[in-house]
C-alpha cells in the first residue's frame, strides 16, 4: 500500500499521546496527510467496545477481553485503516496488536503466539512499518499517570507487577522484531524523543 502506517506501544503512562502529536505536527509539516487513531476506539462501534473493556463494572475474562479487543481492531482496519493506506496516508496510531501481545499475553498469562494470531488474522496480516516503543519503569510511568487526576480506567488501576510483565514482554516483541521497533528511553526529554522518532520516520518518508 501506499501509506505509511506508524504505531506507538508502551504501558500507561510513558506519554504515546505527547508524541503522538507531536509526530502529526512534523508529517504534515512535509506535506503529508495524517490520519490519527487510537485502539481500542478508533470508530463508533469501536468506542462501544471501549467502553466495554475500560469503564464497565466487574471484571472482564481474560479470553473474552482478547476477543474484544481483536474485534474492534478487525473493523478499525477493515473501515478507517486500509482506506487510508490505500489512499497513500500516514496513518499514527496509538496503540495496536502488540499491545494485545504484552496485556493479554504477558499481563493476562494468555498465550501470547495466541492473542498474537488471533489480530493478525482479524487484520488479515497488517503490520505498521514502524513502531515506536516508548519504554519507562513502571512505577515511574504510574507516578506520571497520577499527576493528571484522571480517574485510572480499568486496566490502569493494575498491581505494579502487572505493568512490569507488560513491559518485559513489549521489549521481548522489539528484540524479536528490531526492523520494525523504535525504541525510545521515555526518561528522556520531550524534545529528544521527538528527534529520535522524527529522524526514523523521516527516513520512510523520504
Amino acid at each position: 500500500m501506499p501509506g505509511l502506517f506508524i504505531s506507538f506501544e508502551g504501558i500507561d503512562g510513558v506519554g504515546k499521546s505527547t508524541q503522538a502529536d507531536a509526530l502529526e505536527e512534523f508529517v504534515r509539516s512535509k506535506g503529508f496527510e495524517v490520519v490519527r487513531s487510537l485502539e481500542p476506539g478508533g470508530t463508533e462501534l469501536g468506542q462501544e467496545i471501549r467502553h466495554l473493556l475500560l469503564h464497565r463494572k466487574g471484571d472482564v475474562a481474560p479470553r473474552a477481553e482478547a476477543l474484544l479487543y481483536a474485534a474492534d481492531r478487525a473493523h478499525h482496519v477493515a473501515t478507517k485503516i486500509r482506506p487510508a493506506l490505500e489512499a497513500g496516508k500516514v496513518v499514527i496510531q496509538d496503540r495496536y496488536l502488540d499491545s494485545s501481545v504484552a496485556y493479554q499475553g504477558a499481563g493476562r498469562e494468555l498465550d501470547a503466539k495466541e492473542v498474537r494470531d488471533l489480530s493478525l488474522w482479524a487484520t488479515n496480516g497488517l503490520l505498521p512499518k514502524l513502531t515506536v516503543l516508548l519504554d519507562l519503569d513502571p512505577v515511574a510511568a504510574r507516578a506520571r499517570r497520577d499527576q493528571t487526576g484522571n480517574e485510572p480506567d480499568r486496566l490502569e488501576r493494575e498491581k505494579i507487577e502487572f505493568f512490569s510483565a507488560v513491559r518485559e514482554c513489549y521489549l521481548q516483541l522489539a528484540a524479536d522484531e528490531p526492523e520494525r521497533f523504535l525504541v525510545v528511553d521515555a526518561t528522556a526529554s520531550r524534545e529528544e524523543i521527538q528527534e529520535c522518532i522524527r529522524a526514523r520516520v523521516a527516513e520512510l518518508l523520504a
